[in-house]
């Protein structure tokens, strides 16, 4: 159980450690750092939605022979719908931002930093999920889930979100927010995450032959997120190019936990 606990705050640390970036640095990231952390988040999700969560979805499903994959498609799609529905119902990130500017008067700053924060929580939910559905299976003792895995896709997910945390704290503390303030509403930012994947266990763990469909849903939702919100942020502009090389170092990065602790 500890290990289940551990591994369900791992990313919400790293949403904290990000956020209290606002004490030790005095300005706002520069537009390359932030490109550069964009790219990195990004490719970090894209390697755990693949290794860690439709593989072995795909492998616990190896006993239906060549429609194997259909659990995995199923389940991604319904991930992809699920994020394209909240994406109509709630704005994500950049549509936030965007709306926000376009309020005038003195509450356009506040407009936008509650939206700003707003939406980077929701865009922590499908990640709370996936490490949510990631423990549920190694509790259910699915061979293909091994402690391993689902500590690198813990640590994945809370590496990708250092920056997150960031670039929700330092522009807060830029827009005349203190620094303590700030860095709480960074960290709330990732709240979400713990307590939605404490929730994932548990529906899962219900629903234990359905291990498949959560684990590949889980992976439509964060790739969902990554294609529409992080790869745009990071390709558009100047030093899209450090967003691009970024994306491939994460990416990597996250490959090689995955096996190495898998």
């Amino acid at each position: 159980m500890k290990t289940v606990i551990y591994g369900l705050l791992i990313p919400f640390a790293g949403t904290a450690a990000g956020a209290a970036c606002v004490f030790f640095l005095k300005n706002e990231l520069k537009v390359s750092v932030q490109k550069a952390l964009i790219g990195f988040a990004a490719g970090v999700m894209v390697a755990a939605s693949i290794w860690s969560l439709i593989v072995p979805a795909i492998e616990q499903s190896s006993d239906k022979g060549r429609l194997s994959f259909l659990p995995a498609f199923i389940g991604f799609w319904l991930g992809i719908l699920f994020l394209l529905l909240l994406d109509h119902v709630i704005p994500h990130i950049h549509k936030s931002i965007e709306r926000a500017d376009q309020v005038e008067g003195p509450k356009s700053n506040l407009s936008r930093m509650i939206m700003m924060v707003f939406a980077v929580t929701l865009h922590n939910i499908p990640e709370g999920m996936a490490v949510g559905v990631v423990y549920a299976g190694l509790i259910s003792g699915y061979s293909s889930i091994t402690a391993g895995g689902a500590l690198a896709l813990a640590l994945g997910i809370a590496i990708q979100n250092f920056p997150e945390g960031a670039i929700i704290s330092m522009p807060l503390f830029s827009e005349g927010k203190s620094r303590k303030k700030s860095f709480l509403l960074g960290v709330l930012s990732g709240a979400v995450e713990p307590v939605f994947g404490a929730l994932t266990i548990l529906i899962a763990g219900l629903v234990i032959p359905a291990m498949p469909y959560f684990l590949s849903f889980a992976a439509g939702a964060m790739l969902y997120v990554t294609v529409e919100e992080l790869i745009p942020e990071m390709s558009e502009g100047e030093h899209s190019n450090i967003g691009v090389i970024f994306f491939a170092i994460g990416f990597s990065l996250m490959m090689a936990l995955d096996v190495a602790l898998g």
